[in-house]
């Protein structure tokens, strides 16, 4: 009897009807090329594999000097170049997020009069990560993936993991600045629940983010850097050789920072030189980003050699003078600078970069000082092989859902968990990746790609690059798309053309 019921439509191919052996077979095959998991080892290779299921070689090149292209972007189109300062020209050293964490912890003590026992707890260099949420109502910090999601194994009250649903008042840490204020909320809920003492977490959340931002208000940060440039500031030579290269190319430049005029000049005297306005078309300071992008109250004011604020009416943006305030719309009006031949550096994703994303048309490069670590941990045989496995695993377990083996699958599963930890450990053993969770983009990762055209470790990347050169994006496949494994996996080290002739720089 023919069972199809059209003979002219070939049978679809369905696997074979599912037994008792088919799965257990699968898992032996798996465990032939499965990595060895020990307790303190980790992964081992394994010369028996299975090439149906696991992907090409992860390319282990992959350099921190390279640019990534969210969008298409050709530099020969680009005649303007725009800075933030604070962590794009100017990058810090870690030492400033401990003197943040201090500073503030005494003022939650001193001033605020918070038990005595958080003066104890000493900065973690190693807890916090950028782009975490924090839920103001329960005092815990987590990872969200870019579906909202919250990935497992990622919600913490300092070293303790807990399981918690996620509440209405919910607020994302984007700002470099902003790992000593999440260490700081983590180590006063962790007092106050540990020594059974009833407290209000929104109201701990209210102080502490007053106390961090009283020492950028009163000071105290801009006084340890200028005291001590040498010791806060990193690659200032870098920064130098950046803007010399483009105003030798007859590029126009211009900085609109937060930070003030004096902080600023003693800063740039040291990366660039006592001259270093010279650079520049145009300077603002204490731009108040970004509401500067934004709304058009606050006029433009001069300052004098010494800083002083000026009272003239503003009708021109000048080079070699200094203004503060302002709004982007004079900005555009007075200087004619609009569109896509302007290109903005900046790394706060939000108060840099989203506006002139979404309404003024601008390109915009994020500067994400964490990809220099990422990078390094994605060039490691053992992230390789990790990911290797975790490929496998997923394609395991897609097939055998068709043999219904519970067993086997709580198999996989436990190991696909195992491995999915150690590869999240590699990045930060609470958070993981600022990138991905287990399959997905960070929330980060995607307002990252929403925000910018492209995206790289510091602006010194630049000099990687002729100044004519075409950023392509990778093709990324979407879901029902084949995915085209060399394209996918080759990029980093193939996309920095220059970076041996500019080794020198460093």
């Amino acid at each position: 009897m023919n069972k199809n019921p059209n003979p002219h439509m070939t049978p679809l191919p369905f696997p074979a009807p599912p037994t008792p052996g088919n799965a257990t077979n699968m898992l032996k095959r798996w465990r032939c090329i499965g990595p060895t998991v020990t307790p303190h080892h980790g992964l081992t290779s394994n010369p028996c594999v299975l090439p149906d299921l696991i992907p090409p070689g992860v390319c282990n090149l992959l350099s921190s000097s390279t640019i990534y292209a969210n969008n298409e972007v050709s530099l020969e189109e680009v005649d303007i170049y725009g800075f933030d300062y604070d962590y794009t020209l100017a990058l810090y050293s870690s030492t400033l997020n401990s003197m943040i964490y201090n500073t503030a912890r005494d003022i939650l003590v001193k001033q605020y009069k918070y038990p005595e026992g958080i003066s104890k707890y000493d900065y973690i260099p190693n807890f916090a990560t950028r782009g975490l949420h924090y839920d103001i109502q329960k005092g815990l910090l987590m990872k969200i993936d870019a579906f909202h999601y919250i990935q497992p194994g990622t919600v913490y009250r300092l070293g303790n993991f807990v399981w918690f649903i996620l509440g209405p008042k919910v607020k994302q840490f984007m700002d470099v600045f902003s790992i000593p204020e999440m260490t700081l909320l983590a180590v006063a809920n962790h007092y106050f629940l540990s020594n059974n003492i009833d407290y209000d977490p929104v109201h701990l959340y209210k102080d502490v983010s007053e106390a961090v931002g009283m020492v950028h208000i009163q000071g105290y940060m801009y006084k340890w850097i200028m005291q001590d440039l040498e010791k806060y500031i990193l690659r200032g030579d870098e920064t130098y050789a950046v803007l010399h290269r483009l105003v030798n190319n007859g590029k126009k430049l211009f900085l609109i920072t937060n930070s003030p005029f004096g902080f600023v000049n003693k800063g740039m005297m040291y990366m660039v030189g006592k001259e270093w306005r010279d650079f520049f078309d145009v300077v603002i300071v204490q731009a108040d980003k970004p509401h500067f992008f934004n709304d058009c109250v606050k006029p433009f004011r001069r300052l004098d050699n010494n800083g002083d604020l000026q009272w003239d009416k503003i009708n021109s943006l000048d080079k070699g003078h200094v203004y503060k305030q302002g709004n982007l719309f004079d900005f555009r009006r007075l200087t004619g600078w609009r569109g896509s031949k302007v290109l903005y550096f900046g790394d706060h994703l939000y108060s840099d970069l989203a506006d002139l994303m979404l309404w003024h048309g601008w390109r915009t490069g994020a500067i994400v000082p964490e990809l220099e670590l990422e990078t390094k941990v994605l060039s490691t045989e053992q992230y390789t092989q990790s990911l290797t496995w975790m490929q496998a695993l997923t394609g395991l377990l897609e097939r055998m859902q068709m043999h219904r083996d519970p067993e086997s699958r709580e198999v996989l599963l436990d190991d696909l968990l195992i491995i999915s930890f150690k590869t999240k450990n590699m990045f930060n053993p609470h958070f993981g990746s600022i990138f991905r969770t287990y399959h997905n983009p960070t929330y980060f990762s995607r307002r990252l790609s929403r925000f910018s055209d492209l995206y790289m470790a510091s602006i010194s990347c630049l000099l990687n690059y002729d100044l004519s050169y075409t950023f392509y994006p990778r093709r990324t496949p979407l879901q029902h798309e084949p995915p085209l494994w060399m394209d996918q996996l080759c990029t980093g080290c193939m996309k920095t053309p220059f970076l041996e002739e500019m080794t020198h720089i460093r």
